[in-house]
């Protein structure tokens, strides 16, 4: 049975009839509870289910990027949610059922810092992915000591490397080492860049995918 501790305009903890209510972060909700629905796959419910998947799939693998990346957006919600909402309706496309993930437009970290210049990779190296860029430090509000922050990702097996407090913008290289298991995977690359006291972040960029050596 629910509480309404403070009377009919209080907060409300537990279930009145359909109504349900809780508190999150320190935020009272309440909801509806849905009605049961007759037929839950209808062709609109199956492809987001689909949708939703795909990017589910994708976000847990790089959830420690994302806790980063999407710092500044999460206030009333997770940093993972910001990025589930922002990753759906911006990078999901594809004709249905077979929805796709246009990396590209999937960003993995979103801010106002200086981004990446130049980004290359190279994946010749068996057990090694090199990352590379020019040094922008002295352009609009970049620093010098602005960490690389670099990510592996790899579909296939939905798991990820990633450093997440890499080289000095001035550096201008990353190496990240690789599973064995990764070798003849193809993986999707990714960079962007965190200041040294995480306050700021770039958007992420990404750099292409390749087959792992």
């Amino acid at each position: 049975m629910g509480k309404i501790p403070q009377g009919i305009l209080g907060s409300l903890s537990g279930k009145v009839g359909s109504i349900i209510g809780g508190s999150w972060k320190g935020i009272d909700y309440i909801r509806i509870k849905p009605a049961s629905v007759a037929n839950p796959r209808t062709e609109g419910q199956v492809n987001q289910r689909n949708k939703f998947t795909i990017t589910l799939e994708y976000l847990q693998a790089t959830k420690d990027f994302i806790k980063i990346g999407y710092k500044s957006f999460a206030t009333k919600k997770t940093e993972f949610n910001a990025a589930m909402s922002y990753v759906l309706n911006n990078a999901v496309g594809g004709i249905a059922p077979n929805f796709t993930i246009d990396y590209s437009l999937a960003l993995l970290s979103r801010g106002g810092l200086s981004g990446v210049l130049n980004g290359t990779t190279d994946l010749t190296n068996a057990g090694q992915v090199s990352f590379g860029w020019g040094d922008n430090s002295a352009e609009g509000n970049a620093n010098a000591t602005d960490k690389a922050m670099v990510l592996v990702y790899n579909p296939s097996k939905k798991e990820s490397i990633s450093i997440l407090d890499g080289a000095d913008r001035t550096v201008g290289s990353q190496v990240v080492t690789i599973p064995g298991t990764y070798a003849g995977d193809t993986v999707e690359l990714f960079m962007a860049f965190v200041s040294a006291d995480g306050t700021q972040v770039s958007n992420s960029v990404y750099l292409g995918s390749g087959t792992a050596a």
